[in-house]
């Protein structure tokens, strides 16, 4: 489909620098911008392509002061970030959805679905499961026993979802992640190690999504929680027993250790390491590569081992690079110091 500028500002609420019948197609990143893309800019490091791109409309943020001459209708916004974001939702909701179910799938008769549902060859939907409306339930995607999952999920192809899971409604499961699967918990003993059964399940609920490879693992005993709004990237592990708050964020290779719970609003940037058996509170910002080994209060941007002030930790991380210079000097020092004893 094609829209104008006009029509693409009074969606985002943008105000129109330059031609507003400017008609779009698709989307282009602002380098490589063709003519009918839409192309935004919101990072400053980008800027110099907003007077080389070939796309026909940028959006950009109201504050951003043109240098030189532009070829392409602007769109100004108070974010071009999350203009871009509301018209690719737009965009994705367009796109026709598929229906009924595959001659090949494998659907117990005890299993439930909804009306508007799409189940593809060769995707298995267990005993007793239940299936809300409008679901894409992709092949090889496997939903065990007792599983009850909301109104308009997606669940990606080969995404598995363990027996007696809970599944909230618009969640999205990717590829290769597994909800459910057994805590890891075993008990040593003389001869090795007594596997401890994990009897629990997983609750996901609404508006989560969760990606590829991501494993959130069943509680002991309960249900491990992903609250609403959760977001986690590929690659991240949620052990048993833990409770994930509303509207928190992981980036990849997150790991977070059993019985503990996360507040609200967290950010948790890549291979971001939480032990087990604490609490982290609402709006805790921890940065790439921290390790929190004991409970943080709410409303703190920390990063490193154990998580500090990045003022804190840049200036350790600066005087680390001076050590080797400065034990030399502090020998050089002793070395002075002895001759003059003597």
């Amino acid at each position: 489909m094609e829209f104008t500028a006009k029509q693409i500002a009074e969606f985002v609420g943008g105000r129109i620098e330059g031609n507003p019948d400017a008609a779009v197609h698709t989307f282009s990143k602002i380098e490589e911008g063709h003519e009918g893309a839409i192309s935004f800019l919101s990072n400053p490091k980008y800027t110099h392509y907003l007077y080389e791109t070939s796309s026909s409309v940028v959006l950009v943020n109201d504050d951003v002061v043109l240098e030189h001459p532009v070829k392409a209708t602007l769109i100004r916004v108070p974010s071009a970030y999350e203009s871009v974001a509301k018209l690719l939702q737009l965009y994705e909701s367009m796109k026709p959805k598929k229906t009924g179910v595959d001659p090949m799938a494998v659907i117990s008769a005890t299993a439930k679905i909804g009306e508007g549902c799409y189940v593809g060859p060769l995707a298995y939907i267990g005993e007793g499961v239940e299936i809300g409306q409008g679901c894409q339930i992709y092949p090889n995607a496997y939903i065990g026993d007792g599983v009850k999952v909301g109104d308009n999920c997606i669940i990606y192809p080969h995404a598995c979802i363990y027996h007696g899971c809970k599944i909230g409604h618009r969640v999205t499961l990717h590829s290769g992640c597994v909800i459910g699967a057994d805590g890891f918990g075993f008990a040593p003993n003389a001869d090795g190690y007594d596997k401890i059964p994990q009897i629990g399940i997983v609750t996901i609920e609404d508006d989560v999504e969760i990606g590829a490879n991501t494993c959130v693992d069943r509680s002991t005993m309960g249900s491990t929680y992903v609250r609403r709004g959760v977001k986690l990237d590929n690659l991240v592990q949620i052990a048993h027993n833990t409770d994930i708050g509303q509207n928190t964020v992981m980036s990849a290779q997150v790991g977070v250790a059993g019985s503990t719970k996360v507040g609200q609003w967290c950010m948790f940037g890549g291979q971001v390491g939480v032990a087990g058996h604490i609490t982290i509170g609402d709006k805790v910002m921890l940065g790439a590569q921290s390790g929190a080994n004991a409970s943080i209060k709410s409303n703190q941007t920390l990063i490193g081992t154990p998580p500090q002030p990045p003022t804190a930790f840049f200036r350790q991380t600066a005087l680390m690079r001076r050590l080797s210079d400065m034990q030399n000097e502090l020998r050089s020092l002793q070395k002075e110091l002895n001759e003059l004893k003597k």
